[in-house]
């Protein structure tokens, strides 16, 4: 990035400010300036060797300090380069750098640990819930951040349609959360890279503003989160997702995470249920309704409970349920949404099948086309050419009289009528 510059635009970020200015160019210098900056001090650079690369050397990240050298002047650029130098430092040293795969495992179960406490409002947000899910586990049998994954794979681990996975996909690479590395070949899918961009510390009490308003990005009405914060099981919803209990028409992504905030902390209340599973108060009446049903929760005073068994689809006789569950297979017939991930399953089989047929043929058309062209008329051809040089008919034998062979390798006819003789032969 410090020779060629952000060209797959990681760190660039729109914004507009009230009066109008467009900052985006600034900011993205700057995001690209201080991950440059972090690198260094990962690599032992002082400040003195940072600020003479990116003034003096032919760098492209350097390109905007020199930028600010030729108009404001050196002391001015060297100010700004020291304050993301300064930010460099104290990032690297606030953070544990990944050496070992237990760092590695370290940093992907504070990662999973925030996942967890990050409220995921509406259906987009729940199934933005479940790719992150998923791709921790295959993070986390990868041993990296970078892992490999198709579409169609990626939709049947979350338990969605491919086109439900492709929108999930380009929201979290807007939201920097994920990474796309390159797209993939014929026999293998994309390579990603799952991104800890989540703090740590976001308020749970107030969300950030949404979109564009009139008058710049910050004019619009932020949303007041609720009183309780969101604390969800990733690994109970990790486990379940796929299933068909859980698919667009039945418990969906809100009764999934239900479910993981109750078995994170058992006995919650409908406004705990709120804040813990990210839902509004219809959508939690709505579902735990249907879990009560099933006999997967049960209602004491105003706390809910799950059965002992809630976790492996089978319920327990109360009150409200006098015939429970006996497994998710049930839940999804119950709820009429069996079979739905195993017609997925066929669905994309038959589309690689397909993919693969498509790319055989477009592979034998590459190579028809690398094939040799046919030599040209005018090009004299071995056969022809005896070792002393003299043109022979290849069929007798005999000599060709009038024909012979140019230093370049092509035919000449010393009279007309041997040209249209030898042509039409």
């Amino acid at each position: 990035m410090l020779v060629v510059g952000d060209q797959d635009g990681a760190y660039a970020r729109g914004n507009l400010q009230r009066g109008g200015k467009n900052t985006a160019a600034s900011d993205h210098a700057w995001a690209v300036t201080r991950a440059v900056a972090a690198d260094a001090v990962r690599a032992g650079w002082n400040r003195a060797s940072f600020l003479q690369v990116m003034l003096d050397g032919p760098y492209k990240a350097g390109q905007h300090a020199r930028t600010l050298q030729h108009r404001r002047g050196y002391d001015r650029a060297a100010a700004w380069l020291q304050r993301a130098w300064d930010g460099a430092q104290q990032y690297v040293r606030s953070t544990d750098p990944v050496t070992t795969r237990q760092d590695f495992h370290a940093s992907l179960a504070t990662l999973r640990t925030r996942i967890e406490c990050t409220p995921w409002k509406g259906t987009a947000g729940k199934t933005d819930l479940r790719n992150l899910l998923a791709r921790l586990e295959i993070c986390a049998r990868a041993g990296s951040w970078d892992h490999t994954v198709s579409e169609r794979d990626l939709a049947e681990r979350m338990g969605c349609s491919r086109t439900t996975a492709h929108n999930s996909n380009r929201r979290l690479l807007q939201a920097k959360l994920l990474r796309q590395l390159d797209n993939g070949s014929p026999t293998e899918g994309a390579r990603w890279m799952l991104i800890s961009n989540l703090s740590g510390t976001t308020s749970h009490r107030w969300s950030t503003p949404r979109g564009p308003k009139a008058g710049g990005a910050m004019s619009g009405p932020v949303m007041r989160q609720t009183e309780f914060p969101a604390d969800i099981n990733s690994r109970a919803a990790g486990d379940v997702m796929h299933l068909d209990a859980f698919a667009h028409r039945g418990l969906g992504g809100s009764g999934l995470t239900i479910l993981a905030a109750l078995a994170e902390q058992d006995g919650q209340t409908v406004t705990e249920l709120q804040g813990s599973a990210s839902i509004s108060r219809q959508t939690a009446y709505r579902q735990l309704a249907k879990l009560k049903r099933f006999g997967l929760v049960r209602h004491e005073g105003e706390l809910y409970h799950l059965s002992p068994t809630a976790l492996e689809g089978i319920g327990s006789q109360t009150n409200d349920c006098p015939d429970p569950v006996s497994g998710w297979p049930d839940v999804a017939e119950r709820l009429g949404t069996a079979g739905a991930s195993e017609r997925r399953r066929q669905q994309h089989e038959v589309q690689r099948v397909r993919w693969h047929h498509e790319q055989s043929r477009l592979a034998e058309r590459r190579r028809a086309a690398r094939q040799e062209t046919p030599t040209h008329p005018a090009i004299a051809q071995p056969e022809y050419v005896r070792a002393d040089g003299c043109v022979i008919e290849p069929a007798t034998g005999e000599a060709i009289p009038g024909l012979h062979v140019a230093s370049d390798g092509r035919w000449i006819w010393d009279d007309i009528q041997v040209k249209r003789d030898f042509v039409t032969s």
